[in-house]
């Protein structure tokens, strides 16, 4: 049996896990304390919702739709940590890695979901996700 016919649900699953990752983060940051923080704190919401529900969808299937819903919701919240910590996000601005762990762990899941996703373009073909072939 080839390796490459597994390669695909692994990487499908890494992926939602990834962003899953990041979504609790960011559910977990709100609710312990950026809900009261205006824009901010429904921004994070908003982060923490897609990131489950495209997680969620990635485990059904890798559409082109998906994989760039995936990227955007990690680029999007790479781009409002380095927004928070230069020119600031609604007059919001943070130091650092603060809040710690979450924010390094956060940069990780979503570095990693970026990851994962170039790992993809590069070794499944188009085909073994439709045919489930190798």
């Amino acid at each position: 049996m080839s390796t490459g016919r597994f390669l695909a649900p692994a990487l499908r699953s890494a992926i939602a896990a990834t962003l899953a990752a990041s979504g609790y983060i960011h559910a977990q940051l709100y609710i312990d304390e950026y809900r009261f923080i205006r824009v901010v704190g429904p921004l994070f919401l908003l982060q923490a919702s897609v990131s489950f529900a495209v997680a969620a969808l990635l485990l059904i299937g890798m559409p082109l739709l998906l994989k760039a819903a995936a990227a955007g919701v990690a680029l999007g919240a790479l781009g409002g940590f380095t927004a928070s910590r230069t020119v600031g996000v609604f007059g919001f601005t943070e130091r650092g890695l603060q809040p710690a762990p979450q924010a390094l762990l956060s940069l990780l899941a979503e570095a990693g979901t970026l990851l994962l996703l170039a790992v993809w373009q590069t070794t499944v073909p188009d085909g073994a996700v439709r045919s489930g072939l190798p």
